[in-house]
């Protein structure tokens, strides 16, 4: 495989990091009609875990299947599935080699009562990773939560033993938790925090959420008024979260969030492109659509991330 100038470029800021991760990150990154680009789009499915079947599948039914989601992928053109352990290994052999894969190796589900501290149950382990030919693990933090110091000691292992086998790091980084209210969950200064946290912790991808201009803490309001930071737009806020991110070194993405309309989506993307974001991690709005209309809405998203749209 050979790799282009653009993901040369990026491969260079992982300084320090193995061959075997680097050689994943540029799988995920040459895969796809998107490969070599920079920009990447990625396909998530652990929604089936996080809100159960009939809200995350009935609007679309062929999507209960695991391969529906594989040959979602391969089809579109998509830079990496990603997925819990029961449904990679669902069609791990049918579909070996034929798109990168991300194991989601932590989940919650929305059965946990309110009150509880909001965490994740580890469910699959670097070694399935390995045994799947997955590319990634994938692993999801709640700056916010009581439990938050946890998580990030369980990434933070997870990570060095991924690492140490070759194996890149994606880290869901979510403010969610007591010490935030739903306003704060998608503030800028949350959000560029959440970020922060998540390339300090070793994420070699990092996945967060588009924020609002809403600022949530006293005291980093004060520092945004008075250092004048540009809040104004959404492609101003991705600038602001990549920039917050090891100054630009780190690959990130962007969910696409609950079903919308498809120019929402587009107007999304065009942001993150915009921002200097490296692409979306979009899972509801597309496997949720007819399948001739997802792959109509990801073929029109990967024009807008060439610049075409």
């Amino acid at each position: 495989m050979k790799t282009t100038k653009a993901v040369q470029r990026i491969l260079a800021n992982y300084e320090g990091e193995t061959p075997g991760v680097k050689a994943n990150l540029a799988r995920i990154m040459m895969a796809g009609k998107l490969g070599g680009t920079g920009k990447m789009i990625i396909l998530p499915v652990d929604q089936g875990f996080e809100h159960g079947p009939a809200r995350s599948f009935a609007p679309n039914p062929a999507a209960y299947d695991p391969h529906y989601h594989f040959q979602l992928a391969i089809d579109a053109g998509l830079n990496a599935y990603a997925a819990p352990l029961g449904m990679l290994e669902a069609g791990a052999d049918t579909f070996a080699g034929q798109i990168p894969t991300i194991l989601k190796v932590n989940s919650a589900n929305s059965l946990i009562p309110d009150a509880a501290p909001k965490t994740q149950a580890i469910t699959a382990s670097v070694d399935d990773a390995l045994r799947l030919g997955a590319s990634a693990i994938g692993f999801t933090v709640y700056p916010g939560s009581s439990a938050a110091l946890n998580m990030f000691s369980d990434i933070a292992e997870m990570r060095r033993e991924a690492a140490a086998k070759g194996i890149a790091t994606v880290i869901w980084s979510y403010p969610r938790g007591e010490a935030l209210d739903k306003d704060g969950e998608t503030a800028i200064d949350i959000a560029a925090y959440a970020a922060q946290i998540a390339g300090l912790l070793g994420a070699h991808i990092i996945k967060i959420k588009l924020s609002t201009d809403h600022l949530s803490l006293p005291e980093a309001k004060k520092v945004y008024e008075a250092e004048g930071i540009d809040i104004s737009t959404q492609a101003a806020r991705v600038k602001h979260c990549v920039e917050s991110t090891l100054g630009g070194r780190r690959l990130m993405v962007f969910s696409g969030g609950a079903a919308k309309g498809a120019d929402a989506v587009y107007d999304d993307a065009r942001a993150i492109r915009d921002g200097g974001g490296n692409g979306s991690i979009i899972g509801r709005n597309s496997f949720q659509r007819d399948r001739d209309d997802a792959l109509a809405m990801l073929g029109k998203l990967m024009d807008i991330y060439r610049g075409k749209a």
